[in-house]
């Protein structure tokens, strides 16, 4: 009986271990610093193209960590780069992906419904590996591509710190 005791108490200790390790989780995030090197270099990308923009970085909870909105940048760029940003981070898919993808598949479209989504290009997932960490949105250029190249060059423009 005392084997039995022990041999029951080493089980549930394991499965406790088991259940403890689940219950906590660690998780790669951005820093302020990177979020605003992304942001700078997103509006950089759009300037040099001549396109007045801003750029929005969301970490991975599409919580707002970093704004840069450019000289003559239009007043509704602000609101459509942060929806962006929120949207590609909560689906951790690029917004011109999951436009096209709503275009194609009716059940989809219902997408454009869920609060604080915006299914138009320019909304690009900031990944560490596979991991997303976050997302960066960008409103202004005249065509949600256009929007799009450039906040993967701002993403380009840090990939060494993305590791």
């Amino acid at each position: 009986m005392a084997k039995l005791n022990q041999v029951s108490a080493l089980v549930l200790s394991i499965v406790t271990m088991a259940a403890s390790a689940q219950a906590v989780r660690t998780e790669k995030n951005m820093s302020l610093d990177l979020a605003n090197q992304i942001a700078g270099a997103t509006v950089a990308a759009c300037t040099a193209s001549g396109y007045a923009v801003t750029a929005t970085v969301v970490d991975r909870a599409g919580t707002v960590r970093a704004v840069q909105r450019a000289d003559n940048a239009g007043p509704h760029t602000a609101g459509a780069a942060q929806e962006k940003a929120f949207t590609s981070a909560s689906a951790k898919n690029t917004t011109l992906a999951m436009m096209e993808g709503a275009q194609k598949n009716p059940a989809a479209a219902n997408l454009v419904y869920i609060p604080g989504f915006l299914l138009v290009g320019g909304g690009v997932p900031i990944k560490v590996g596979n991991e997303v960490i976050g997302a960066v949105g960008v409103g202004g250029a005249p065509g949600g591509h256009l929007d799009e190249q450039c906040a993967m060059a701002g993403i380009d423009k840090v990939k060494e710190l993305l590791k």
